[in-house]
């Protein structure tokens, strides 16, 4: 499927990862219906898109847990444009802290968006990509969708079930003879997005991205590669390919190493946090970013920059070696 001229409806569009992906998509020259709840920041992102090669973007402020706002923004998109190519979930929030401290009520509203969100698209966007013949719906879910994480089961239980969702999706459709309409899902490892600066903590310390950190805009590229060329799982990130083999080979072992890894990287050592709610049932005021200043574009060149120092280094070897 071509980019150009596509409509393309990204939910989470204020910040991060759906921020990264509505750029992209504005690079190529799509037509762009933005959702998230934030206004000003919908609006900043807007201007971001019509600057590249005339891309066309509207708002529409939606908090994607509640239905009939996610049934007016696809209505919206329709109206706007007369058409639905791509669908991108990208919103997502999350709260930190062990099961008994998370409060039911922020558990809830982690599932309602995360998860409920990711159906309440599909229900507003399916029939009117069934009645086109075509169109392509993107879930970006997490490799926390392959492994569970300690201080984070909410949005891990989310991801787990976006997998799962996505999977009865797939089968519906082919059911239905729908070979055209497809289901994409993205698995991001960790990604360089003020994600973490953004979900409820209660720990009572200060959490940050835990390495290896990824560029947004790769996470973006994927999936515009994923619309491109359809297929049922996308891995973003050395550490996501590779986890799905280290997680079927031992995943005990895998428990035990990655709840050890949590406690010590995934924390500011020695710096407390205040319990705070985050982004959980409000945006943040102001005009929104892609990045979190976790630093993923130096450490994406530093793995790039040892990557191809290995391959060199092999190449010589080679090379000595027949002479």
């Amino acid at each position: 499927m071509h980019t150009k001229g596509l409509v393309v409806v990204v939910t989470g569009a204020s910040s991060g990862i759906g921020r990264a992906t509505a750029l992209e998509f504005a690079r190529h020259g799509a037509a762009l219906v933005l959702a998230a709840r934030g206004t000003e920041a919908l609006e900043a992102v807007a201007r971001e898109c019509r600057a590249h090669r005339g891309a066309r973007a509207v708002v529409q402020p939606t908090d994607v847990a509640d239905e009939a706002a996610v049934a007016e923004l696809a209505r919206r998109a329709v109206r706007e444009y007369g058409r639905v190519d791509v669908w991108v979930n990208a919103a997502a929030v999350a709260v930190f802290g062990a099961v008994e401290d998370v409060p039911a009520g922020e558990v809830r509203r982690v599932l309602d968006v995360n998860v409920l969100g990711c159906v309440n698209a599909a229900r507003a966007v399916l029939p009117v990509m069934r009645r086109q013949g075509t169109g392509v719906l993107v879930d970006v879910s997490s490799v926390l969708g392959l492994v569970s994480s300690p201080y984070n089961s909410a949005y891990t239980m989310s991801k787990h079930a976006l997998l799962a969702f996505d999977s009865s999706l797939r089968q519906e459709l082919r059911l239905a003879g729908e070979r055209d309409v497809r289901v994409c899902t993205v698995l991001p490892a960790t990604v360089d997005t003020p994600f973490f600066q953004h979900l409820a903590n209660r720990t009572g310390r200060r959490v940050r991205a835990m390495p290896p950190v990824y560029t947004p805009r790769r996470v973006a590229r994927a999936i515009v590669g994923a619309v491109r060329r359809p297929r049922r799982e996308v891995f973003v990130g050395a550490s996501a390919r590779s986890l799905r083999l280290v997680v079927a080979i031992g995943p005990g072992a895998w428990e035990r190493v990655l709840a050890a890894k949590v406690d010590r990287d995934h924390f500011v050592r020695g710096e407390a946090a205040p319990h705070h709610d985050g982004t959980l049932f409000a945006p943040r005021p102001g005009p929104g970013s892609v990045g979190g200043g976790w630093h993923g574009t130096v450490r994406t060149a530093g793995r790039r920059a040892g990557t191809a120092a290995v391959a060199a280094a092999v190449a010589g070897l080679a090379r000595r070696a027949r002479r």
